[in-house]
């Protein structure tokens, strides 16, 4: 299907309309990629390449800091909320308005505004950022391109409502397996109910008390949770098997041997046949006293908080270079049928950022 060119001399609000009018959920991002390579192409001072669907471009200045500003393009599954509706209030709606088209304006926008920055520029559009950690675009980069990821700071545009998200928390994912015998359900007795025998983690879980540190001055909040459980062959039938999946989301204090640690001491004593490591991607600390990151916290104001939740910048720290996150939308919007983003805040995303990269 042809579709209209993306505009980078429009304002960051009315691009991030016609981005989110490039449907692109999750393995589906070629289009949009095409469109941002052929718009990067046209910008003189800048090199781009390509690695799948993930476009990298680069000023080359000579400058003394090297900063990267990075977002992902794909979407959740799109739920009739597209194409973008602008409302009378200033609000823009569709799917991607938060999670991250907004924030990948901003970045085109300073691609096409900010042609002479203080600070050599790395732009990263990336795929797959809503699925398995495997298929993440960002990581096939850093795999197979290291040296096109190489910077002082990165800034992750991913949504923070206009403010600065410092650090990331990190995510487990087990599966613990019970184990039963098989039975009539008008013989119980006869065999041993795996779902049942799930309990004694599930209390455990009900019992949890979070933790919460402060790391590099942000306080974060852990938490451990039972997000499904699956079990039962028939409505007449004792189930032999009973799996229970449990999401643990720690603070970035803990490495990820730490954090495995953590959950299988905390599970030890239940009857658990099997534990089954199912994802797991670390976090990373905040960062905020490098002095490129000091530099645009003082730059942007606002205030500054801890990430809950995994981002990306958890590849960058393990890549060497300190993170944050900052981008226009709101997380509370993230994923949602009715996801939306004040278009005030996209334009003074690009304002506050592009004073910060221009300012001598």
């Amino acid at each position: 299907m042809d579709r209209t060119p993306l505009d980078l001399t429009q304002d960051a609000a009315r691009l991030t309309a016609q981005l989110v009018d490039f449907p692109s959920p999750s393995g589906s991002e070629k289009e949009l990629a095409d469109a941002i390579e052929g718009a990067l192409r046209e910008l003189p001072h800048l090199t781009v390449d390509r690695y799948g669907n993930n476009i990298v471009a680069r000023t080359d200045l000579g400058r003394e800091e090297r900063i990267i500003l990075a977002g992902h393009i794909d979407t959740v599954p799109i739920a009739d909320n597209v194409p973008s509706r602008l409302d009378e209030n200033g609000t823009l709606w569709g799917c991607g308005t938060s999670d991250m088209k907004s924030g990948v304006a901003v970045q085109l926008r300073i691609a096409q505004t900010v042609r002479e920055p203080n600070r050599d520029l790395t732009f990263v559009f990336y795929d797959n950022e809503e699925v398995a950690a495997h298929l993440n675009g960002l990581g096939h980069v850093a795999e197979a391109h290291p040296d096109w990821l190489e910077g002082d700071f990165a800034i992750l545009l991913e949504g923070t409502n206009g403010d600065v998200e410092g650090g990331c928390q990190g995510t487990l994912r087990v599966i613990l397996k019970t184990k039963g015998e098989r039975a009539h359900s008008a013989r119980a007795w006869m065999g041993d109910n795996a779902i049942h025998a799930a309990s004694p983690i599930l209390e455990r879980l009900a019992a949890y008390e979070p933790r919460k540190p402060v790391v590099d001055g942000l306080q974060f909040h852990e938490g451990l949770n039972a997000v499904g459980i699956e079990g039962g062959l028939a409505k007449n039938v004792i189930p032999d098997a009973c799996a229970v999946t449990v999401n643990f989301r720690y603070a970035p204090d803990r490495s990820m041997e730490e954090a495995e640690k953590f959950v299988r001491d905390f599970f030890d004593g239940c009857p658990i046949e099997e534990f089954l490591v199912d994802d797991h991607t670390g976090g990373a600390r905040p960062g905020l006293t490098h002095p490129a990151a000091a530099a645009f916290v003082a730059a942007v104001g606002g205030e500054v908080r801890p990430k809950f939740g995994w981002t990306d910048v958890s590849r960058f720290s393990a890549l060497g270079v300190p993170a944050v996150n900052y981008g226009p939308g709101n997380p509370i919007f993230a994923h949602k049928i009715d996801e939306r983003v004040e278009t005030s805040l996209i334009l003074e995303g690009e304002k506050r950022l592009a004073a910060w990269l221009t300012a001598s």
